[in-house]
């Protein structure tokens, strides 16, 4: 690993959009040797400012460091920046931190590898505020050792929570837990439109909110259930969520709020009751999202 006197890891951050910059800006803080690159070349000046090294080129940023993060909005960005500079990856240690499916993650790595440069997969759990600070992680994937032999270093940005040698695997965990987020965010902002249609703030139902945001009781209980494909019912009735769902819906609706989601989640609650579903529990619908719709 390339270091300077201070015994610091050297590391080229390549695309500084704001997770970028809140990433090279956290090397920085940390006192480790850092080389910027970004297509708007000004969008560096901040981090040179604060001693950072801009390469002209990404050729020339690739060559600055063996250490090589990737802060990027997709795949096709990463490989259309990369790819007339393949040459210079040959030696390189690329750790790619941006989103895409695990199958874009599985063909990078096998295209990098193929470039004579080591790859590792990431997906940051946070946002570019919090990155640098206490409680923050990441998934990353790709060869074990090195994962550890760069380890100390990334956790200058987050924890590092290791998930394997399959590239793939960091954004299928990453991708659920967008699952989860986007999924709990929208229903938020139709709570939160719905509050606001009656006179109620989204300061007001903050604590609320967060008191429906903790899961962790129904992800204990029917984590268990899924894992051991037990659906029964009981309490847990199919058929009387899928009318708390019309409820929600006509709540909606007659607040003025748009219906659009809720009315989907609506529909496959019933369509998990026309499946035969109604008298189990609401994992059961496991066996509809588990596969594409009819």
């Amino acid at each position: 690993m390339r270091q300077d006197g201070s015994g610091k890891q050297a590391v080229t951050v390549i695309g500084l959009g704001p997770m970028g910059q809140a990433m090279a800006g956290a090397f920085l803080a940390a006192g480790h040797p850092v080389t910027v690159w970004n297509r708007t070349a000004s969008k560096a000046d901040e981090l040179v400012a604060r001693g950072a090294v801009r390469a002209r080129t990404v050729a020339e940023a690739l060559a600055a460091h063996e250490l090589v993060v990737l802060s990027m909005t997709d795949y096709d960005a990463c490989h259309a920046v990369l790819a007339p500079a393949a040459g210079a990856l040959s030696g390189r240690t690329l750790v790619n931190l941006t989103s895409d499916t695990p199958e874009r993650a599985r063909a990078g790595a096998a295209w990098a590898n193929g470039h004579g440069a080591r790859y590792l997969t990431g997906g940051v759990q946070v946002p570019p505020p919090l990155i640098g600070q206490p409680g923050s992680a990441t998934f990353y994937s790709g060869p074990r050792d090195v994962f550890e032999t760069h380890r100390a270093t990334l956790e200058v940005l987050t924890s590092a929570d290791y998930r394997g040698t399959d590239p793939g695997l960091a954004q299928v965990y990453y991708q659920a837990l967008m699952t989860i987020f986007w999924t709990g965010m929208t229903g938020y902002l139709h709570a939160a439109a719905l509050l606001g249609a009656h006179g109620v703030t989204a300061k007001e139902f903050e604590p609320d909110a967060l008191k429906a945001a903790d899961l962790a009781y129904f992800i204990g209980v029917m984590g268990a259930q899924l894992d051991e494909g037990r659906h029964g019912g009981g309490a847990d009735r199919l058929a009387m969520e899928a009318a708390s769902a019309d409820h929600v819906v006509h709540t909606l609706r007659d607040a003025g709020v748009d219906t659009e989601v809720p009315a989907a989640l609506a529909a496959l609650f019933h369509r998990g009751v026309a499946a035969g579903y109604g008298e189990q529990s609401f994992t059961s619908l496991i066996d509809l999202v588990g596969k594409p719709a009819a």
